[in-house]
Order: structure tokens, then C-alpha cells, then sequence
């Protein structure tokens, strides 16, 4: 463990305001656990309500001086944080490992999608653009103008420690606009390291912020109510999104939500099997499920789907099961008991209701929060599994015969973020991939994120696009000038 304690020893564990770590005002701590064993990685300060007030106080003093910097200084400093994080690209996916618990490879690869916003927002810094037109009745003309929201909250989740706030951060200084982020409770450490990264890269002090708390709620409350912030954006559930839609309605704020996700996989009859399973061990087994783009519901035509089923089990049982951090681990623990409890209810369930376990099937003893990669069969339309957002390493098969079934059944579902379709016919990708009720589709492809495209939901998975041309719009107003000839 010598390596990971020189390693957690070179991470701020403070409160990160105004440019660099600070006390807490009353002084609470709380414990960062390994999911992996359960032991404690550090204690980190503990932010309240005061203190959510205090960043705040430091993201408007700092707002006009910000906004007004040249765009190519804005960018600059977005480049430099890219090449600071990928030269610090082994500790922070170490970091990621410990206290989130996937796979090292999985982090590392985190780590070069993560830092890749930064560089393509410090791209779109340089081309933030407006219009001028001649009115049509040729009265006047007409000038459109972007100018940044301003002060921004950024919750973040457990999952993708990094990629989850440089998808947000990168934006909105591109933009011009002030942030606060509020990490999640689990996994403060990687997003106080990236604050650090900040610092070395010429941010001024005040223009990012990092809030850890053990109540969410208590800092994120009075920042909503305060009429100074002026955007918040969420990555999580769809339950506490809709509480925060609700809250930032009183003072009318900008929201961005990228919520749950129940993503189908169809396999229809003229897929390349072997291609569908290879895809299917991306989009279901990547993080261990735990990813709001995972593979939910993996519906297979009737005629293939013994043979898909059976081939995916056989690579899902040979997953090696381990610390994130062990030579070999495929599949690390889940986040924390509560999670593995859940994901454990939902088979119990499928079991009880009639699915086949094909493979795993149950918790794994020992220390950490670790469940066996699963393959459920024959799952019944009407279980739970089926509706609810699994975040583990389950996979739930379900079969279909016509391409209306397969339609149906991947729509019917209150979420649409992303949805994935096997098919050798372009007729029918193009067709299908229309049809479905998801803001993206992955056509033949297992893993669909890209920083150069937005990312987003329909229906209860969402609103608004973060990533792409698309992903810096949510951090700028549109200003019309009417001018006279």
C-alpha cells in the first residue's frame, strides 16, 4: 500500500476555494472508503451551507473578470489543465481505482476521455459566435450575441469521477462562466486533484470551486436559492433531478440533467453475432454497469438469441473478479453496500419471477462490495429488472420476432438516453435508430461516447446536450440588438 498512501498524500483533502485548499467554517470531516476492502483512503473536509455561500462569494467576485478575458487566454489555460492531467494520467486513474473501485484500465481510459474535453472545449473557447442579418422587412438590422450564463453549480456523480466534471467544467470556463462542483460523497479525491491540475494551469483563483459534502443537500439548497447563481447542471438520477428541476424553478435557472438511463440493445436477425457480443460486453460490462449509458435491457431476436446468449455468458464467466488496482481485474467492486444490495434485489426478483442465471447470479463473500458478473435469461417483461436501471454487472436478456416487437419493447421504458441496434442492413438501422425514443444510438457500436458529440436524453433521461458544438451553448445567453440602417 506504500504507493497508494505516497499517492493519497499528494491529493488536497480541504475544502478547494478561491485557488486552493481551506478549512471547512465548522470544521467537519468525512471518510472516503475503498470500495474494494471497506478501510478508509482519507478523511475529507465536509462542506455546509456557509461554506457553499463563501465559493459562491468567490465565483461572482471573480464572474465580470472572467467573462471579459480573452477567449484565446480562456483556452490556453483549458489546454494546459489537458496536458497537466495527461501528464498526471497514472495518478489520477490510480486514484479513480481506490476510491471508485473500477478496473485500472477502465480508469486509465477515463483519464483520456475525461481530459479530452478539456482540449475540445479549449477548442470551441476560440469560436463562440454570433450573426448579423439584414431584417427581412429591411427596416432594420438584426445582431445576435452570446454572452456567458454566469455562475454555474455542477453536481457530479460517483461513477466517472473525472469525466463527469470535465464534461462540465471544460464548457462553462470555455464560456466565460464561474463553477461550483459538488462531488460526489463517494468520490470527492479525484475531483480536488483535477481543482489542483486547475491552479497549475494559470485558472485564477475563484473561478472553480470544489464543494465535498456528506449532505448533498445542505450546500447545494442554499446555492438554488440564492438569486446570484445563475445555471446548474446534474449528472445522476432521474428522482434527484426532478427535485433540482423544482428547486432552481424558484429563481429560474438554466438546467442542463443528464439522468437515468435504461439503455435497450437490439439484436436483430442478420446481426454479426460475434460482433453483437463483443458490443454487448462494451456497453453492459464497461464500469461494471455502473454507467447511465449502459446496456439495460439486451433484446435479442429469437432466432440468434440462443447463440448470442450463449456466447456472451461464456465471456461474461471468464471476467476475472478483483481490487481495480490487481494485475488482471476486469470487473472491480460496486460503489458501496447499498448499491450492491440493489442490484442484488433486482436478480432476486428476475429469479423469482422466472429468469434463467446462465452465469453469477449472487454477491461475492469477502471484504468490498463486489457482485459475480451475470447473464439472466428468459427475464419476464414485468420485472423489475426489466423497468429499472440496473448500475452492475448484469446482463438481462429478452427476446423478440419482429422488428415492431423490438421497436416496442425498446421504447417502452419512461427513459431515453442511449439505445443500441446490431443490424447488417443500413435500410434498417437508419429506420430503427429513427424510431427509437433515445437522444443517442450506437449503430454496430458497443461505446458511443465522444467529446465532439453531444451527449443527452428524451423523456425522463434529460435535458439539454453536454459535449459537441452543442455542449458550450448550455453555458451562453443569446442577446438580439435591433439596430436602424
Amino acid at each position: 500500500m506504500s504507493n497508494f498512501d505516497e499517492l493519497l498524500a499528494t491529493v488536497p483533502t480541504g475544502l478547494w476555494i478561491d485557488g486552493g485548499p481551506v478549512d471547512p467554517i465548522d470544521g467537519g470531516t468525512f471518510a472516503v472508503l475503498n470500495p474494494a476492502t471497506g478501510e478508509k483512503l482519507a478523511d475529507v473536509a465536509d462542506a455546509t451551507g456557509k461554506d457553499a455561500l463563501r465559493a459562491l462569494d468567490s465565483a461572482c467576485r471573480v464572474q465580470q473578470e472572467w467573462a471579459a478575458t480573452a477567449p484565446r487566454k480562456r483556452s490556453d489555460i483549458l489546454r494546459a489543465a489537458w496536458e497537466l492531467a495527461t501528464a498526471r494520467a497514472e495518478d489520477l486513474a490510480l486514484l479513480m481505482t481506490l476510491e471508485m473501485g473500477k478496473a485500472l484500465a477502465e480508469s486509465r481510459g477515463e483519464v483520456a476521455y475525461g481530459a479530452e474535453f478539456l482540449r475540445w472545449f479549449s477548442e470551441e473557447a476560440v469560436r463562440i459566435q454570433g450573426r448579423y442579418a439584414t431584417a427581412p422587412s429591411g427596416n432594420g438590422r438584426i445582431l445576435v450575441t452570446k454572452a456567458p450564463v454566469g455562475p454555474c453549480l455542477a453536481i457530479t456523480p460517483w461513477n466517472f469521477p473525472l469525466a463527469m466534471g470535465t464534461r462540465k467544467i471544460g464548457p462553462a470556463l470555455a464560456a466565460g462562466c464561474t463553477m461550483i462542483v459538488k462531488p460526489a460523497e463517494d468520490t470527492p479525491l479525484t475531483m480536488l486533484l483535477l481543482a489542483e491540475i486547475f491552479a497549475e494551469a494559470g485558472l485564477p483563483a475563484g473561478v472553480l470551486s470544489v464543494l465535498p459534502a456528506s449532505d448533498a443537500a445542505s450546500v447545494t439548497a442554499p446555492l438554488l436559492a440564492d438569486p446570484r447563481l445563475r445555471k446548474v447542471t446534474f449528472t445522476g438520477s432521474t428522482r434527484v433531478g426532478k427535485l433540482l428541476i423544482e428547486q432552481s424553478a424558484q429563481q429560474v435557472l438554466r438546467t442542463s440533467m443528464e439522468l437515468g438511463g435504461n439503455a435497450p440493445f437490439v439484436v436483430f436477425d442478420d446481426a454479426d453475432v460475434d460482433a453483437a457480443v463483443d458490443g454487448a460486453m462494451a456497453a453492459k460490462m464497461r464500469n461494471g454497469g455502473e454507467a447511465c449509458t449502459a446496456a439495460n435491457r439486451l433484446i435479442v431476436a429469437n432466432s440468434v438469441r440462443e447463440e448470442f446468449t450463449a456466447k456472451l455468458t461464456e465471456r461474461i464467466a471468464a471476467m476475472t473478479v478483483g481490487a481495480g488496482y490487481e494485475d488482471g481485474t476486469q470487473i472491480g467492486p460496486l460503489i458501496n453496500e447499498r448499491q450492491r444490495g440493489s442490484v442484488a434485489a433486482l436478480v432476486d426478483d428476475a429469479i423469482a419471477a422466472g429468469a434463467r442465471v446462465r452465469t453469477g447470479g449472487g454477491v461475492v463473500d469477502g471484504p468490498g462490495y463486489f457482485y459475480q458478473p451475470t447473464v439472466l435469461d428468459n427475464v419476464p417483461a414485468d420485472s423489475r429488472i426489466v423497468a429499472e436501471e440496473i448500475f452492475g454487472p448484469v446482463a438481462a436478456i429478452t427476446g423478440f420476432d419482429t422488428e415492431d416487437e423490438a421497436i416496442a419493447a425498446a421504447n417502452g421504458t419512461e427513459f431515453g438516453l442511449a439505445a443500441y441496434i446490431y443490424t447488417q442492413s443500413l435500410d434498417r438501422a437508419m429506420r430503427v435508430s429513427q424510431a427509437l425514443e433515445s437522444g443517442m444510438v450506437g449503430v454496430n457500436r458497443g461505446v458511443i461516447s465522444d467529446p465532439a458529440a453531444p451527449f443527452g436524453g428524451v423523456k425522463q433521461s434529460g435535458l439539454g446536450s453536454e459535449g459537441g458544438t452543442e455542449g458550450i451553448e448550455e453555458y451562453l445567453e443569446t442577446k438580439y440588438v435591433a439596430l436602424t440602417l
